[in-house]
């Protein structure tokens, strides 16, 4: 497709926001399945009904424009989903896996972040006020997102994955002593 305009430029993101969205939606019960921590689990199965519903949205205004929101893969998102699929492939502690799942979440959080922001101000300028205002809508929930993972991250699940860390050196080091 040509990019003459910001509205074929807007479309392209549209398609782009979508094939992400997408790929969350396959992604996220394979980080769901190998979280250890049930407020984890319960955010990430919240956010994945969530992003159903951004999909849904994104088609909403594809369709009100006559276009499709398909045809175009992220690989931006792609990339970010491919690491996180290999943390899921690493021996890792359940508690530092934990860490490292919301690492990657945020990651894709803050690319969506990105992506929502650019897409509603292009619809504000072009005078769209209802993409603008779901894509609005769109963003503060992955905002919201964002700052739960923050949340859960902060208040207990990176401790516990430093005190494996402490249990860890402090094993490895009687082992040493024992020797």
């Amino acid at each position: 497709m040509a990019l003459d305009s910001l509205r074929d430029l807007y479309v392209e993101k549209l398609k782009d926001l979508y094939s992400a969205e997408s790929q969350i939606i396959r992604a996220l019960p394979r980080m769901i399945k190998n979280t250890s921590t049930p407020e984890l689990q319960q955010a990430l199965q919240q956010h994945l009904k969530v992003t159903e519903g951004h999909a849904r949205r994104i088609e909403q205004i594809a369709r009100g424009m006559g276009e499709s929101p398909r045809g175009k893969k992220c690989a931006g998102m792609e990339g970010l989903l491919e690491e996180g699929k290999e943390l899921l492939q690493e021996q890792a502690d359940s508690d530092v896996l934990d860490a490292g799942i919301i690492a990657a979440a945020q990651s894709v959080e803050h690319y969506e972040i990105a992506g929502y922001g650019t897409a509603r101000t292009w619809a504000q300028l072009m005078g769209e006020g209802r993409a603008a205002n779901l894509l609005e809508q769109t963003l503060n929930e992955e905002k919201e997102a964002d700052q739960l993972l923050s949340q859960l991250a902060e208040s207990f699940i990176n401790a516990k994955a430093e005190e494996g860390d402490e249990e860890d050196m402090a094993m490895a080091g009687n082992s040493s002593r024992r020797r």
